[in-house]
């Protein structure tokens, strides 16, 4: 089960999550156009039944299902959530989404050709129980054969251990958003604490900023690890790509269910 702080943490940020980025309807397109060419790839030209089980406000559901996908998005927030419907509609897509934790998915076994988990959502699952009971679900969701598409942070982090992210700018209604992110490593040097700081511009005009902060807790996972859980959920054929190979924002796994 995922910690309530992470629910928290996301339903607080679902009304401004768009604005991580320069121009979210563009990285909409451009994720779910990579993910794609992996499902042509491995599962041909078809369209696929895909469940995103951390869909967040949509960004790469909305994408997918405009390209003819019979999607459905579920996420731990349920505020995340009414916005990815939402967004659905404004673009006419066909979008079916669920509030459900992603270890104990709402859907029967087999209902699925693919199953997205994008965006490094399984750092939140924090502990090797919660990772393995997160692989387990999306493997009985998936029908056999079914093909698994994961995505994660570089696992450079994990012996760096950097301090934080670099800033990231968004347009909002009243100007620039800058967001960053703040981390505050454990003794372990696995799991760290994360401030995630917005920069919202004064809608005054006078050039000052108010911040909202966030806070969660991340776990950076190394590439072994989650191949290692993966193959314990059953899942095979595991193949790691890196953004160089497939031009998505962060290494991606795939595997296929027995």
């Amino acid at each position: 089960m995922v910690d309530d702080s992470t629910r928290a943490f996301y339903d607080d940020l679902a009304p401004d999550y768009d604005l991580l980025f320069a121009d979210w309807d563009a990285s909409i397109r451009g994720q779910a156009a990579a993910i794609n060419r992996l499902l042509k790839r491995y599962l041909g030209d078809s369209r696929s039944v895909v469940l995103d089980c951390a869909c967040g406000i949509g960004t790469q559901a909305i994408g997918l299902a405009a390209l003819g996908h019979r999607a459905v998005g579920s996420d731990l927030s349920p505020v995340a959530v009414a916005r990815a419907r939402t967004e659905a509609r404004r673009r006419d897509a066909d979008l079916a989404v669920a509030a459900a934790d992603m270890t104990r998915l709402p859907f029967a076994g087999g209902r699925f050709d693919v199953v997205v988990c994008a965006d490094n959502a399984i750092a939140h699952l924090l502990t090797e129980a919660n990772l393995g009971s997160a692989l387990a679900e999306m493997h009985r969701a998936l029908r056999p054969g079914g093909l698994l598409v994961l995505t994660t942070r570089s696992e450079v982090a994990r012996t760096t251990h950097p301090g934080g992210t670099p800033p990231q700018v968004g347009n909002g209604p009243d100007g620039r958003v800058i967001s960053f992110q703040v981390w505050d490593w454990h003794p372990d040097g696995e799991h760290y604490d994360v401030e995630h700081i917005q920069l919202h511009p004064h809608g005054d005009g006078d050039g000052g900023y108010a911040a909202r902060v966030r806070r969660t807790t991340s776990w950076a996972l190394r590439h072994d690890q989650v191949s290692a859980a993966a193959e314990s959920a059953g899942f095979t054929e595991l193949s790691w790509h890196s953004p160089a190979q497939t031009y998505f924002t962060q290494p991606i796994l795939t595997a296929r269910r027995r």
